[in-house]
């Protein structure tokens, strides 16, 4: 039963992921990592989701080869590589408690960001180059510590209202850097290694599965009402991964 668990959640993980990343379900994708820490320890999930996150980067790389803005990328992803060296430099330094609390924080801001739609704040205001930075360095440290950084990055960008074909492209492109620059320092953290591996080997089919699928339906379909019930969803993750994680920060004993 326990790994009949693990594996139902793992593979509803990774569907929601290969998803996002055709651009149906856009920063949804950030629930695979909340979701996988529902059956394993949060910086293992973030391991075993590394592997397979390339995976579907190379499918929508090249399904949008051609519709990727560089000149945010160009902005964006110098402050990106920065918060990879700063998320590698913290990693020893962030328990597993303390991950937990920091993506269902996350998580709850990015829900209520969605719900309530603060970015409109934003509309209309120049995509200046400090502001890009920062929210490419905010975008490389969540995305490195637990493969969340579609909140920061979306905050930069969906403002300036491109054509959901160029954000689909530009999301993809940026991603696919950052999570190949993240190798790395996943290899000597020892993120990648035998039985996370294994884990990917197995979902790697399901994740090109679902992004070829969202490929098909992101033209064929509304998504109002999946955004509708999946954000209340995640809405709930949240609250549980904050509960979690709260518990493991402030009341050690409690789980110990």
């Amino acid at each position: 039963m326990p790994d009949l668990y693990f594996w139902t959640v793992a593979v509803l993980a990774v569907f929601i992921v290969a998803l996002s990343k055709s651009g149906l379900v856009g920063s949804l994708g950030l629930v695979g990592v909340p979701l996988l820490s529902l059956v394993m320890p949060a910086r293992d999930a973030a391991g075993m989701m590394l592997p397979l996150l390339l995976v579907m980067d190379a499918i929508a790389v090249w399904t949008y080869r051609k519709d990727a803005d560089w000149r945010i990328l160009r902005i964006m992803l110098p402050g990106a590589f920065v918060g990879t060296v700063v998320g590698w430099v913290l990693w020893s330094f962030v328990s597993d408690a303390m991950v937990l609390l920091f993506v269902g924080i996350l998580t709850l801001l990015f829900i209520l960001d969605a719900l309530l739609p603060l970015r409109k704040k934003l509309e209309g205001l120049p995509p200046s180059r400090p502001w890009g930075t920062f929210w490419g360095g905010a975008a490389g440290f969540t995305s490195f510590i637990s493969h969340t950084g579609g909140p920061p990055f979306q905050i930069y960008v969906l403002p300036q209202k491109l054509t959901p074909v160029i954000f689909s492209g530009t999301t993809a492109f940026f991603f696919a850097i950052v999570n190949t620059a993240k190798l790395v320092p996943y290899f000597f953290l020892g993120q990648l290694n035998v039985a996370n591996l294994e884990r990917a080997a197995i979902l790697a089919p399901l994740a090109i599965a679902g992004v070829i699928v969202g490929v098909w339906l992101v033209r064929r379909i509304s998504v109002k009402r999946f955004y509708q019930l999946t954000y209340w969803l995640v809405f709930l993750l949240s609250l549980k991964l904050i509960y979690d994680g709260a518990v493991g920060v402030f009341f050690p004993a409690a789980v110990a």
